[in-house]
């Protein structure tokens, strides 16, 4: 059994309940999952033991938050390098944040990223039943690279 590690902001709600979500989609693929808030992760070594990263934020004034970048730069010095990842976000009309996350785990932390980009859902798709698939799916992807 594999464990993934499920970081990230949220400052509506949506994005809570994509991570979630997501972490349903791991235990589905028989894996286990620790959700976390980034707020909660202080240092670098909180970030070991994991074999998978699922990186979460929505979009603000077509950006990540400001909490995101500074939990990204703390990312980069827990050598991540080869870990298997993914980015996921929520968005009412632009979506940028879940791609600048996904290019920073797959350029910059060489991360070995989902085949399935981003996963970026806008606020009303969330309360859907097709929004909640849609996150289950993008997990067991990420958990089928294993």
């Amino acid at each position: 059994m594999k464990k993934v590690l499920i970081a990230y902001t949220s400052r509506a709600g949506t994005t809570d309940k994509m991570a979630n979500y997501l972490a349903e989609g791991v235990r589905i693929a028989g894996n286990e999952t620790t959700v976390v808030k980034i707020s909660s992760i202080k240092k670098e070594t909180d970030l070991s033991g994991y074999d998978g990263y699922l990186f979460g934020c929505p979009t603000y004034h077509k950006d990540m938050t400001g909490g995101m970048k500074q939990f990204l730069f703390l990312a980069a010095s827990a050598n991540l390098t080869g870990k298997m990842g993914g980015a996921f976000g929520s968005h009412t009309h632009s979506g940028e944040a879940a791609p600048m996350i996904f290019e920073t785990m797959q350029h910059v932390f060489k991360m070995d990223v989902t085949d399935l980009g981003p996963l970026n859902l806008t606020e009303e798709m969330m309360g859907t039943d097709e929004g909640t698939r849609a996150c289950q799916q993008y997990a067991t992807a990420l958990c089928g690279k294993f």
